[in-house]
């Protein structure tokens, strides 16, 4: 995901000249970005964009006006995260990719994701969450299970997904087997994808 591809999905929003004014005001002075940030819901919109999956005018208006931020006070993020509801912490979460702050955001990835808040999980597991260890980012995709979040948000799932992770879901299939219950489909989908992937391949005689 690109600054330019978060524009052109804005193009319809309510009132396009606040969003650039607002631009021009956090590049030139970035601790306007606490009087912006809140406002943008009202000014922007909370439409999904059709070109742009999985996003909302809101969430992609606020990771511009982050983006936007010169290098240095790129960490205003975290603030607005800690003191942001719950629609500016997912647009922080989602921005996180476009920020010149390294690993530095994964304690906000950390918070979110012990949350209940299925977006906010959501969220959390976008590209930024290559940053996340390995036994962290497993937990997280079985929390996903758990709780209905579809695992196609999950960047680069079967990229990471490994023996480990299949024994997890393995385990909490069992579980819920005995318990009558089923697995979501997808969960069900990658299980398989993962053992298969495990099993050894014999020649025919």
């Amino acid at each position: 995901m690109r600054s330019d591809d978060l524009r052109a999905a804005l193009r319809g929003i309510p009132d396009p000249d606040w969003l650039v004014a607002a631009l021009h005001g956090v590049a030139a002075q970035p601790s306007a970005i606490t009087r912006f940030f809140p406002a943008v819901g009202r000014r922007c919109g909370r439409a999904e964009l059709p070109d742009l999956p999985g996003w909302t005018a809101d969430e992609a208006a606020r990771a511009l006006l982050l983006a936007n931020l010169p290098a240095e006070h790129a960490a205003q993020a975290e603030a607005l995260y800690r003191t942001g509801d719950a629609a500016e912490k997912r647009a922080v979460l989602k921005a996180l990719p476009l920020l010149p702050i390294g690993a530095a955001g994964v304690p906000l990835l950390h918070d979110a994701l012990r949350t209940n808040d299925t977006r906010l999980v959501a969220a959390a597991l976008g590209p930024y969450a290559a940053y996340l260890d390995a036994p962290t980012w497993r937990q997280a995709v079985l929390k996903c299970v758990f709780t209905g979040v579809p695992l196609a948000v999950v960047a680069d799932l079967d990229a990471r997904a490994d023996g480990e992770l299949a024994v997890m879901l393995a385990g909490l299939a069992a579980e819920r087997q005995a318990a009558g219950r089923s697995m979501p489909e997808d969960a069900t989908a990658l299980l398989d994808r993962l053992t298969a992937g495990s099993q050894p391949h014999h020649r025919e005689a």
